[in-house]
């Protein structure tokens, strides 16, 4: 007599879901890799306050912060939105992800700038660390607008619904995460 085994089938929709978390992680290994060697760079070169830090713009980039979460609530409204079939309500929220996105990424540019006019650059001690973790982060930012575009954009073409919105709730996932290595940067670059 032989035993068979019944194999349930995972939903696509949990496959989905748990490829973001996957992805997610890696992610958490690079951004961990990253913050590093910036703090290797610190501990290393102990002139940090007198050299760089004194040049950032903590008001400006406080402010910053702020549109990015903010950011981050929009994205919940959007998802509560779509999760009652409230479509003008998801496409209304992800159009002010997107505008406070735009903001955040002008926001840094305008750092940047005055960074640069400051004199520091990618090959100053603390600059090549610094832009390379807040331009690597800023990239996954404008990756994070472009989903959101895409999703009003696809939703157009092919309307989420309540019981189908896995596309919104990803994407949640993913600008969370963009959150979250926010503030740590914030905390570690711009407050310690």
């Amino acid at each position: 007599m032989s035993e068979t085994t019944s194999i349930i089938p995972v939903p696509q929709s949990e496959n989905t879901k748990f490829g973001m978390w996957v992805f997610l992680g890696g992610e958490v290994v690079f951004f961990v890799s990253l913050i590093l060697i910036f703090l290797l760079t610190r501990i290393v070169n102990p002139n940090y306050e007198i050299e760089f830090r004194s040049l950032l713009s903590i008001p400006v980039i406080a402010g910053n912060t702020f549109i990015l979460l903010t950011s981050s609530y929009f994205v919940v409204r959007a998802l509560e939105a779509i999760g009652i079939g409230n479509h003008k309500g998801m496409r209304n929220n992800l159009i002010v992800v997107i505008a406070l996105g735009f903001l955040f990424l002008a926001g840094q540019m305008v750092e940047w700038a005055t960074l640069f006019r400051d004199g520091v650059n990618y090959s100053s001690t603390f600059g090549m660390p610094f832009f390379t973790v807040t331009g690597i982060h800023g990239t996954h930012v404008f990756i994070g607008v472009l989903w959101a575009i895409y999703a009003l954009v696809g939703d157009r073409r092919l309307p989420y619904t309540k019981e189908n919105h896995m596309g919104i709730e990803n994407f949640g996932l993913y600008w969370h995460f963009v959150d979250i290595v926010w503030i740590v940067l914030f905390t570690l670059i711009y407050l310690i």
